[in-house]
């Protein structure tokens, strides 16, 4: 029965893997027709209709860096903690966190509401680990709430292992990151906090300063109107990027996976934004298509090595 099951489980993920390089396929061949993007997954909603504006690979599950901090930052307001408590930097059980450099010292404080505004304006890592650890329950119940949340969001493709996306084990969809967009709202601060354009934050025991900026450069250009905003990047993610925000006159929820060079998720948000509001197809670089086609590769290599049946 036992190895009934592991074969059935086996035959069923590679149905899935096959419909998966199907969908994606057809993804590729019905951009052509309409803009496409150099993201390896994206989508656009309308906020007021849900209508799908724009989609492609939006159903893979993928890694998505350091847009995980929305979700550490929804899960620090869901718990309604005092966000003028002060808070030792600390990332004592954030491994991978220890491995990267950061300008903020450790054993240093700042209020939970800073460090909220470094992890979504700037993407500091150490920021949001000190969140997670200052949680009541501990850092890993944290975790744990991060995957309830997800669940309770409808974000059923999404898993989470740590607070910062330095993991590639921290995945997510397109589709999902649209309704964790979308339960944004109901947190103004995160909007605030994640489109502020620059900031010098104040850092005590020692007594020091930092200036730090958005990591978006869209925020500032007077031709977008941004009401929140996160990227991400890490070799496995690629660049990422999700926003709320303005295009054609309609309130849009905005998300980018796996884009390839250092400022094309935002160039394929501005790649949307002109094709929704003039109607003109804009061209996509040789080397970015290049690269979606070896990205599209390396993924279905990954999936036909994980449902390999070992003798």
């Amino acid at each position: 029965m036992k190895l009934y099951r592991n074969v059935s489980f086996r035959l069923l993920t590679f149905i899935y893997a096959g419909l998966s390089v199907i969908a994606f396929s057809m993804g590729a061949h019905a951009a052509s027709t309409h803009q496409e993007l150099a993201s390896s997954a994206s989508i656009l909603v309308d906020l007021s209709t849900n209508q799908v504006l724009h989609a492609q690979n939006e159903n893979q599950v993928m890694p998505i860096a350091s847009v995980t901090k929305l979700m550490t930052a929804y899960v620090v307001l869901d718990a309604g903690l005092d966000l003028d408590e002060q808070l030792e930097v600390t990332i004592k059980q954030a491994f991978l966190t220890q491995q990267v450099f950061s300008r903020v010292r450790l054993g240093s404080s700042m209020s939970r509401r800073e460090l909220l505004l470094l992890a979504l304006m700037s993407s500091e890592n150490r920021a949001a680990a000190t969140l997670a650890h200052h949680y009541p329950q501990g850092y890993w119940a944290f975790i744990q709430d991060m995957n309830k949340t997800a669940k309770k969001l409808g974000m059923h493709r999404s898993h989470f292992v740590e607070p910062t996306g330095l993991s590639s084990e921290n995945v997510s969809t397109a589709s999902d990151l649209v309704r964790l967009l979308k339960a944004s709202k109901k947190y103004p601060l995160l909007g605030e906090l994640s489109t502020t354009q620059s900031h010098q934050a104040q850092f005590s025991k020692p007594r020091y300063s930092l200036g730090f900026g958005n990591t978006n450069r869209l925020v500032s250009r007077d031709s977008w109107d941004i009401a929140l905003s996160k990227t991400g990047f890490t070799n496995d993610a690629g660049r990422c990027l999700v926003m709320r925000t303005e295009m054609a006159n309609r309130q849009v929820a905005f998300v980018a996976l796996d884009s390839f060079g250092k400022y094309t998720h935002m160039e394929d948000a501005k790649r949307l934004k002109s094709w929704l509001e003039t109607g003109k197809v804009s061209q996509l670089p040789q080397t970015a298509k290049d690269y979606k086609y070896q990205r599209r590769q390396d993924y279905q290599a990954q999936v036909l090595a994980r449902i390999s049946i070992k003798p």
